[in-house]
């Protein structure tokens, strides 16, 4: 089956600050501000893909061929599914009945499965037939762990101070202690 994630909408804040970056790096000036800004962006992507996590709120959607006994959304925490739509064999787009499912936001990651006595509709059998929209991530700033916000850190410390991907001579390589950080929050099975 062919499942494919997609991020509907992104975080509106993110999980540090600027000046957290500046203090980390002890900047006390400003014209550093653009770059610390893009890089607070790509160290958060670069961690929730590694963590194989969201942090900050985000919407994400989960395309699939068809329905299946139990859905495994991406990106956890799960903090709530908005949505299942699907193809039916008709060829028309149908919204779901939140009566056919449960949804689990305790486990990680969260997952969809049928409610008890349900059975899934029957779908045309065409590509991305089903849609499920759902919203993810540790909620606001302040909820999002100290340790993936001290791996973005040490992440943008080290583009701070080697801003290109040689150095001296070496092929870049990403500090042993972001590794160690990241392995108490990546999913199992996760890339």
């Amino acid at each position: 089956m062919n499942t494919i994630p997609v991020l509907v909408t992104e975080p509106t804040v993110e999980p540090i600050t600027a000046e957290e970056v500046k203090l980390h790096l002890r900047i006390d000036h400003d014209a550093e501000d653009s770059w610390i800004d893009q890089s607070i962006t790509a160290a958060r992507q670069y961690i929730e893909d590694m963590a194989a996590r969201q942090m900050v709120t985000a919407t994400r959607k989960l395309i699939l061929d068809y329905f299946t006994c139990e859905v495994e959304l991406p990106r956890p925490p799960l903090i709530a599914v908005t949505g299942i739509t699907y193809v039916d064999t008709d060829g028309a787009t149908q919204t779901l009945s939140t009566d056919v499912y449960t949804v689990d936001t305790d486990s990680v990651p969260g997952r969809v499965y049928l409610a008890y006595d349900q059975s899934w509709p029957d779908t045309r059998e065409v590509q991305k037939a089903v849609e499920i929209t759902y919203t993810c991530g540790y909620g606001d700033p302040c909820d999002v762990p100290r340790g993936l916000k001290s791996a973005m850190k040490l992440l943008i410390g080290t583009w701070y101070e080697n801003r290109e991907s040689v150095v001296f001579g070496q092929p870049y390589q990403m500090p042993d202690a972001l590794g160690v950080l990241l392995a108490q929050f990546k999913i199992q099975g996760a890339p």
